[in-house]
């Protein structure tokens, strides 16, 4: 990445909250991920979540926090480019991993990602962030992640559960009500691209995104990293978090102080 593509994309990452990186990952880490991701649908952990209605003819499975479990993982996250990608992005001097999260969509998924932002599922607060989707398949447009360029700059928007739609995290009323995007699509920039193994869709934690299911014959298989910068604090909260952080956060309690940045062998400086 030369200095002039890295500053044209900063400013599209600051201007739209998210932008698409071609080939920043090489056949070999295609190959890791793959691997790891396979063994995680053979083999979820106890965090994996289906999230696929029983009458789909598809399958939706979602993992999360699994990097320290799966050498596969452990490689590319120590040793991936996009934490120095993050850096520059974001302007931050260090950047720390946060979590990782596994997404498997199998052929004729008709269950949706629902609009959402990942922000306020989270412990931890603050600007320099990025969240990376990896898919290690190719990925139509009509099948891609979505993303609503701006709305990185807030306001925080009520979370709501994937399939019941119920506020499990914050009390009703408590912060600004989800929009009806989907009927609302042609009165915003709607981000989304064909993309290839090697490419990568970088995105603020605010940034409002969604996905479709997929069609025909497609598989969608996506590694996740998300990653934190210098401004990134601690920030317990009052409800359960997703992924439910707190085993991590009481592994040593010494090294979780509110507003200070996360420390330890689950948040290590990858850059």
């Amino acid at each position: 990445m030369g200095q002039t593509v890295a500053m044209s994309l900063k400013d599209e990452f600051n201007r739209n909250g998210a932008v698409v990186l071609r080939k920043v990952i090489s056949p070999h880490e295609i190959d890791v991920l793959t691997r790891g991701i396979d063994a995680v649908v053979s083999n979820p952990s106890p965090r994996a979540k289906v999230a696929s209605t029983p009458d789909d003819p598809g399958f939706f499975i979602e993992d999360f926090n699994t990097w320290r479990e799966h050498p596969e993982f452990s490689e590319f996250v120590t040793q991936t480019k996009l934490s120095k990608i993050a850096a520059e992005l974001t302007g931050s001097s260090t950047i720390r991993m946060y979590h990782d999260h596994v997404l498997v969509k199998e052929p004729g998924t008709r269950q949706r990602t629902p609009w959402h932002q990942d922000q306020p599922y989270y412990d931890v607060e603050g600007q320099q962030n990025v969240s990376f989707w990896i898919p290690v398949d190719p990925v139509a447009k009509q099948d891609c992640l979505e993303l609503i360029a701006g709305t990185h700059r807030g306001p925080w928007l009520m979370p709501r559960s994937f399939l019941d739609h119920q506020a499990k995290w914050f009390p009703e009323g408590s912060l600004v009500e989800m929009p009806d995007f989907e009927s609302l699509r042609d009165s915003y920039e709607i981000l989304s691209w064909d993309l290839e193994p090697g490419d990568a869709i970088a995105f603020h934690m605010l940034t409002v995104h969604g996905a479709p299911g997929v069609s025909g014959t497609n598989r969608r298989r996506v590694f996740s990293l998300r990653v934190l910068g210098d401004d990134m604090v601690y920030a317990p909260r009052n409800w359960v978090t997703s992924p439910d952080m707190r085993a991590v956060m009481s592994a040593a309690e010494d090294q979780r102080v509110t507003g200070e940045s996360l420390r330890g062998d689950w948040f290590p400086q990858l850059w």
